[in-house]
């Protein structure tokens, strides 16, 4: 129980319920100490003014009258709670006959008498009862000579109720820190259930390797964080399942060549030791499996491109587009001597990897060189950004369309053909890449029409560049 709360404590919610508890502490104290001398100066400045209304009330008969002292006595000042002393310009002191002498005048006063001139206000203890009075002095002009009117009250009764006003005052802040610290206890675990939700989520997938989203949001930053772990989650899951898939199908294309050489390779073995093949069989076999070498080396190459899963490109530079495009023209016109290029080329800067993005072109162009007939014409067009490639071979099927851009997908036109049925794919791989898009179709009265689009750099991302 005891490790219990101190785990407790010492957690984000804990503190949390700390340091609110803590804020409402201070708040309480700053406004409870405030409040108490506040009200103090108020009942102290109050009384003080009731005393000088008594003082101006009396002060009328007893100019008159000092020695009857206005007539006032003894149990009509004690009704009133007030003691009453004339303190005389040198020092003489009356009082009411039959009034305890509970406190003496002190030089504050006798400047009073002297100078008449302003009040004097001041707390003294009592000398016979140990009472603390209230003691307020009033200048008084007679015929008889200057004086100074002396009023004192107790303070007791002024005592309790700013006694009351600490206790109610304090009685409130505990409740007050209490319910603080429970409200801060209370919001702290909510505020940190999505945490405790997304520290589970990431200790359930390194215990269980299962990427499972959270699935529950809020409406706040928390919220965000678990939304942004679960994309997170469903990014890592679908590339988790694009390599699975990958596996498989490169295990799948893998299967023919390898087997294939298998089956050649054996039968060249046999024969060193039966001579079964006939005159120039070995040969033809030899070439196959220099054919089957080539592919394979041509898909090892493909799988290593596409097992490359950056979203940007590795060494990105400002280029134009138009010169990785002529380039890979040159190379597909070594492919295709007896075909003609038609090409037409306007000059488009972007910001990316000239490598990638010529081998994605010059996998457009090879694809339009293998379907192209006899001397046909291969036709290229950059314009704006946008890059149009199209032959004059049969075309895409419209079933094919949909999936031509799929890994290994080869339609029933390109069974036939070499190739790794790959090389699309790394064209819409590269294109996505760097912000582009490719699409296949048809070019009206010719063949496979493909268009890539790329975004233009802005120029002040391309100075960023030259600087």
């Amino acid at each position: 129980m005891v490790r219990r709360w101190r785990e407790r404590s010492h957690s984000l919610q804990g503190r949390l319920a700390r340091i609110t508890a803590t804020g409402v502490a201070l708040a309480v104290l700053v406004i409870g100490v405030g409040t108490y001398f506040t009200a103090q100066q108020s009942l102290y400045h109050q009384l003080d003014q009731e005393l000088v209304e008594v003082a101006s009330h009396a002060s009328g008969p007893i100019s008159t009258d000092v020695e009857g002292m206005g007539g006032l006595n003894a149990s009509a000042l004690q009704s009133a709670n007030v003691t009453l002393i004339l303190l005389r310009a040198d020092g003489t002191v009356r009082r009411v006959q039959s009034m305890p002498a509970t406190i003496t005048p002190g030089p504050e006063e006798l400047a009073i008498a002297r100078t008449q001139q302003g009040s004097s206000v001041r707390s003294v203890v009592g000398q016979d009862d140990g009472v603390l009075y209230r003691v307020v002095a009033v200048p008084l002009q007679t015929e008889s000579g200057n004086y100074a009117m002396v009023l004192a009250r107790p303070l007791d009764p002024t005592r309790t109720t700013l006694s009351e006003i600490r206790n109610v005052v304090t009685i409130m802040g505990v409740v007050l820190i209490a319910l603080a610290g429970l409200m801060g206890f209370y919001s702290g675990r909510q505020l940190t259930r999505p945490l405790k939700e997304l520290s589970g989520a990431v200790k359930r997938v390194t215990e269980t390797d299962e990427l499972i989203p959270i699935g529950a949001y809020t409406e706040d930053e928390l919220g965000e964080l678990s939304r942004s772990f679960d994309t997170m989650m469903h990014s890592l899951a679908s590339s988790r399942d694009r390599q699975r898939r990958l596996i498989a199908d490169a295990g799948h294309e893998l299967r023919t060549p390898l087997t294939s050489m298998r089956t050649n390779v054996e039968l060249l073995v046999a024969d060193e030791k039966t001579g079964m093949l006939p005159p120039g069989a070995r040969a033809e076999i030899l070439t196959d499996v220099a054919a089957q070498l080539g592919e394979f080396t041509s898909l090892v190459g493909d799988l290593v491109q596409l097992s490359r899963d950056d979203v940007v490109t590795p060494n990105p530079e400002p280029l134009n587009f138009a010169t990785v495009v002529a380039s890979a023209v040159e190379r597909a016109k070594r492919r295709g001597p007896s075909l003609g290029f038609d090409v037409e080329l306007e000059p488009l800067f972007i910001i990316g990897e000239p490598d990638t993005l010529e081998r994605a072109v010059t996998n457009l162009l090879d694809n339009a060189v293998k379907f192209s007939p006899e001397h046909g014409t291969i036709h290229v067009r950059l314009a704006g950004e946008e890059l149009r490639i199209w032959d004059e071979g049969p075309g895409v099927a419209e079933e094919d369309l949909d999936k031509i851009f799929d890994r290994f997908y080869r339609s029933n036109k390109a069974r036939n053909t070499p190739g790794t049925g790959l090389g699309l794919s790394i064209v819409a791989h590269t294109m996505n890449a760097h912000g582009g898009t490719v699409a296949a179709g048809n070019q009206p009265g010719a063949g496979a029409l493909f268009t890539v689009r790329l975004p233009a750099a802005p120029p002040e991302e391309l100075a960023e560049y030259d600087d």
